[in-house]
């Protein structure tokens, strides 16, 4: 890793955002962000899974806008997690794969959203740094007011951080989740005022560990197929009480839910939906998810699309719904889906890049490192966060060059993608797919499409200058 140098404490506050609001606050929506964990664009009922029980899901795909082409942002957890919080590519700030901190500078949705009067709430696995009191990048340093979080993935009976402080809890990892989530928004509603609950599962993340009354459904499969597959049963009804719960309380119609998860299908129990690739690869499967979007109030009619979004969108279109304008926007990646949503177009205004950068994750043992921290806070003491997330304010000294981009990196304009493929010693090469006619990336036109090729590489070049411009600090 590169040599790094500490940015001055005082622009990270003289940045905070500043708001402009278009609405009053009674008429902003609430928003629930849902995220699975490692869940692939097949593994629903409802995209064609043979085998998989999601009836909420299901049920949820039936009454909103369901997108059929929706992106991670990234092929790994992490990145994209950082993506729904800030509209811009992870490599912009440097979280390349899994447990790399978000930078303090990035201005996030919680924080806008706080800033407009939102109360704002972070429930399940973080994996955006170390969510010890100490940390410069837990939640609470990100906009959320209130926070129950794990550094990772995390399984049945887990020790979360609330607010810095490990507490011990029973029951399915899915519905504990939830059951922070829905207790938190009870008071909320109580209060009367907009709120963000941005509910992050641990499923369905191995090592699988579903609830035996989930596991039970499959059991005429392997073993390792009924957790993975009682899992996603296990998280989808965690789905349906949230969903339910939003009813109950009232709030339903006036309150966006949105569900997505971090990356493509796991190899070997996960479903790509026959995409090429899985979890880790920038090809289809490893970046195509389920999505879904419920807004009663606004989405009166049901129906599917086949404009490619992805992660990055979360950001801008959340921002424009809620009226809010941060004073310091450094670049999105994002688009607003407004237009979308409210089916004024069918189309995608501008392409967009992907970047896997080849370097390694950094370890995050979320039940190692929470049972330690149990253990510390229990004998009277408290740990210090991982050093990366101590440092996660750094740039990069010396900065990344602006003509290498190594890695697997891609761009979509409309129904063509674009890959760049470069090696260590610095040789590229190039792919060129059709999505339209070959969803599975098979047959390569960057032969017989000089033109497009040229123009599409030229585009991603620019981009891929952008992000490393921004990765070296220039947005801030």
């Amino acid at each position: 890793m590169r040599s790094l140098v500490l940015l001055p404490f005082c622009i990270v506050m003289v940045c905070l955002p500043a708001v402009l609001a278009a609405a009053q606050t009674g008429d902003r929506p609430n928003i629930v962000l849902v995220m699975a964990d490692d869940q692939g664009w097949g593994d629903m009922a409802y995209n064609g899974h043979p085998l998989l029980k999601t009836p909420h899901f299901d049920a949820a795909a039936a009454a909103g806008l369901r997108f059929d082409r929706f992106y991670a942002a990234a092929p790994v957890c992490s990145p994209t997690r950082g993506s729904v919080l800030t509209g811009r590519h992870p490599n912009r700030y440097g979280v390349f794969k899994w447990g790399y901190p978000i930078r303090p500078q990035e201005v996030t949705l919680a924080e806008a959203l706080r800033s407009a009067g939102y109360a704002t709430g972070h429930f399940g696995k973080w994996h955006l740094g170390s969510v010890r009191a100490g940390s410069p990048v837990h939640p609470g340093h990100n906009g959320f007011d209130e926070w129950w979080s794990a550094p990772n993935f995390f399984d049945n009976d887990p020790i979360l951080s609330h607010q810095g402080k490990a507490v011990p809890l029973t029951g399915e990892s899915s519905e504990v989740t939830v059951d922070k989530a829905l207790e938190w928004m009870r008071g909320q509603v109580a209060k009367g005022g907009p709120f963000l609950a941005v509910v992050w599962f641990g499923s369905p993340h191995g090592p699988h560990q579903a609830a035996e009354r989930d596991r039970a459904l499959y059991d005429d499969q392997p073993k390792n197929r009924q957790h993975f597959l009682g899992e996603v049963t296990g998280m989808d009804r965690a789905f349906g009480k949230l969903r339910d719960a939003l009813a109950e309380l009232e709030i339903r119609d006036n309150t966006i839910l949105w569900y997505c998860s971090d990356n493509g299908a796991l190899p070997g129990v996960g479903s790509s939906g026959g995409h090429r690739g899985n979890k880790g690869q920038v090809y289809e499967g490893g970046l195509l998810v389920p999505a879904i979007l419920e807004w009663p109030a606004r989405l009166k009619d049901a129906r599917g699309t086949n404009v490619r979004c992805n992660t990055c969108d979360i950001y801008p279109t959340l921002l424009e719904l809620a009226g809010v304008k941060p004073d310091r926007q450094p670049p999105l990646d994002g688009i607003s889906l407004v237009p979308l949503i409210d089916g004024r177009t069918e189309q995608r205004p501008r392409g967009m890049g992907f970047w896997d950068y080849p370097i390694a994750g950094i370890g995050t043992p979320s039940a190692k490192w929470m049972s330690e921290l149990l253990a510390a806070q229990q004998a009277g003491g408290d740990l210090e966060p991982h050093e990366s997330s101590r440092n996660a304010a750094r740039l990069p000294d010396p900065a990344y060059p602006l003509d290498r981009f190594p890695g697997h990196a891609a761009w979509i304009e409309g129904d063509w993608k674009l890959h760049r493929l470069e090696a260590r010693g610095g040789t590229v090469r190039w792919e060129l797919y059709d999505l339209a006619a070959d969803p599975h990336e098979q047959m390569d036109h960057w032969a017989d499409q000089p033109a497009r090729g040229a123009r599409m590489r030229a585009a991603l070049e620019d981009w891929l200058a952008s992000v490393t411009r921004s990765l070296n600090g220039e947005d801030y």
